[in-house]
């Protein structure tokens, strides 16, 4: 279409022939059309330099957000846990936004009818505001979830340049066939002083296979050597506690170094604790202790309220709260504080049994952290593990993380060793065998496993009150690492 066509189009508008309030309804729905793919309004109105443009733009934005989704999925995974490219991601979004607004906007103005009625005229600038409002909603919820989840990601882990662990992009395992990473679980609550951890478990990964081997330590485990340096120095002949309220049990290391500043020098007071633990637990496993994640316990029910709960079976009653409730046997969705009792309540039991409903309730909660859940709850889930969580994996060592993550969800074998009674007594610890198994579970082939752990462990009455075994028979221990699956019910 020609100046002079268009020209007698724009001159039977004026003349009211295709104009007015009749024209309005085929002017919105070709907008509407143009908002959905860019250019249709500029062809139909011969515009089609602008109309071709646009449309080619339009193309290549979707094949690129395509190809991201698809053959580029693994390093789309990657950019998701670098600040940097978040950073530049939602200001991308932000201009993809701006760009669509004017884009319908310039729609309706090619094809507005030339004389309209005013009540027609604000007909239609309402409507073309309801189209721009509907691009720019989940435009903006994309740009403002990116920057949430910026936020957190940068709250929970520091740059390499900061905590002092630099990672070699190109080695990030530093050449290591495992990288052990400590997760614990403190009580700290605004009634308690201090933090100790009731739950510390050394989760060692092959850096290949993504095949894990979750190591758990007793809370009350006891006469265990303190690592080289002013810890060892106060205590030769293993810790002992700090005072007659601490007996010397392991789940105190964290409190007393936080009250000790001398202890882990040059280290800030949040970070003495974990950085004391990781090398009194390395000494204990006879392991490298790489990296550690602090799981505030009651924080983490603020997760599971974000997740929309979690799925797990029951076994056997489990005493749950202060008034006397119970969590039921079977099939159950727990909220937060349910779930919460769920891995601490001890009474009937003990810590024994309780190590293991822990691990359990790991496995279900990342079995049940799917995209659907994280997309749903995002700003929940953001604000909940900037509360409850610390670490010090260095940013820069996540994209590799990430990469090993999927590997673990995708096949890779996960099985549990807990150094307890029948196996391990706490109260009189071998640690030789200790080292021993630990070295034989990481090195093992993941196929060697119990298919079902031999008996639950449970507070034995075979426990003499020093912790050692009494003459009393014992189950026989599994002294092989058992498979999750096989053990959680």
């Amino acid at each position: 279409m020609g100046r002079s066509a268009r020209r007698r189009a724009r001159d039977r508008d004026e003349d009211g022939n295709s104009g007015g309030a009749g024209g309005l309804p085929r002017a919105l729905a070709l907008t509407l059309a143009s908002a959905l793919v860019w250019g249709i309004a500029h062809f139909v109105t011969g515009r089609r330099i602008a109309g071709g443009l646009l449309l080619a733009l339009y193309l290549a934005i979707g094949a690129v957000l395509a190809a991201a989704g698809t053959l580029y999925r693994s390093d789309l995974m990657h950019l998701a846990v670098q600040p940097a490219a978040l950073q530049r991601i939602s200001g991308g979004l932000v201009a993809l936004g701006v760009l669509w607004i004017l884009v319908v906007i310039r729609s309706y103005l090619v094809l507005r009818p030339a004389r309209l009625a005013a009540g027609a005229r604000t007909l239609g600038a309402a409507s073309v505001a309801v189209m721009c409002f509907a691009v720019a909603v989940p435009v903006a919820w994309s740009a403002h979830s990116t920057y949430v989840y910026r936020d957190a990601l940068t709250s929970i882990f520091r740059s390499g340049n900061e905590n002092g662990k630099h990672v070699d992009t190109d080695d990030p395992f530093n050449g290591e066939s495992r990288v052990n990473i400590l997760l614990l679980g403190g009580d700290a609550a605004a009634d308690r002083s201090g933090v100790r951890t009731d739950s510390m478990t050394v989760a060692s990964v092959d850096t290949k296979t993504g095949d894990t081997v979750l190591l758990s330590l007793p809370r009350n485990l006891e006469h265990f050597q303190m690592p080289p340096g002013p810890a060892h120095d106060r205590f030769p002949y293993g810790f002992t506690g700090d005072g007659p309220q601490n007996p010397g049990l392991l789940n105190e290391v964290y409190e007393y170094a936080e009250s000790h500043p001398d202890v882990v020098p040059g280290v800030a007071k949040n970070h003495r604790g974990p950085e004391l633990l990781k090398a009194t637990i390395a000494g204990i496993l006879g392991v490298r202790v790489d990296y550690y994640i602090l799981v505030d316990m009651f924080g983490f029910a603020d997760i599971v309220d974000a997740m929309g709960g979690v799925k797990l079976k029951i076994t056997e009653p489990i005493p749950y709260g202060l008034q006397g409730g119970v969590l039921q046997p079977g099939y159950r969705t727990l909220k937060g504080k349910e779930a919460l009792w769920y891995g601490r309540s001890r009474t009937g039991s003990s810590d024994y049994v309780r190590m293991g409903r822990q691990k359990c309730l790991m496995r279900a909660i990342a079995e049940q952290a799917d995209p659907q859940t994280v997309l749903t709850s995002f700003d929940k889930l953001a604000a909940a593990a900037k509360r409850t969580l610390s670490t010090d994996i260095p940013q820069e060592l996540l994209p590799a993380l990430m990469k090993l993550s999927n590997k673990v969800k995708n096949g890779a074998q996960i099985r549990s060793l807990q150094f307890v009674p029948p196996l391990i007594y706490s109260g009189n610890p071998d640690f030789d065998k200790i080292r021993s198994l630990t070295s034989d579970a990481v090195n093992s082939d993941p196929r060697q496993v119990s298919a079902k752990p031999s008996d639950t462990p449970t507070a034995s009455p075979t426990d003499s009150p020093d912790g050692s075994p009494s003459d009393t028979e014992t189950p026989k221990p599994d002294t092989k690492p058992v498979s999750l699956e096989n053990s959680c019910p």
